[in-house]
């Protein structure tokens, strides 16, 4: 766990207060740590593993790319209007 804490803080600048990514919204915040989740586990391929962690754990088929994230945040949005 502090691991996964360190890399979130280290790559998401939002968790930074004196920088101008900080969020002044929970939203926005709540939203940028979901993003960063989503990348982590569905697109970044990991070098031990050499593949995703979600491909590794069997909950996706293959490794996901940034499109496919837009696709489905667009997917979301049209759900909910």
């Amino acid at each position: 766990m502090e691991r996964q804490n360190l890399t979130m803080r280290m790559h998401m600048r939002r968790f930074t207060r004196l920088t101008n990514a900080f969020s002044k919204k929970v939203e926005n915040h709540a939203a940028a740590v979901a993003l960063h989740y989503m990348w982590y586990n569905f697109v970044r391929v990991h070098q031990t593993l050499r593949v995703t962690p979600a491909v590794e754990s069997c909950i996706a088929s293959h490794v996901w790319s940034i499109e496919e994230i837009v696709g489905l945040l667009d997917a979301v949005e049209k759900k909910a209007a």
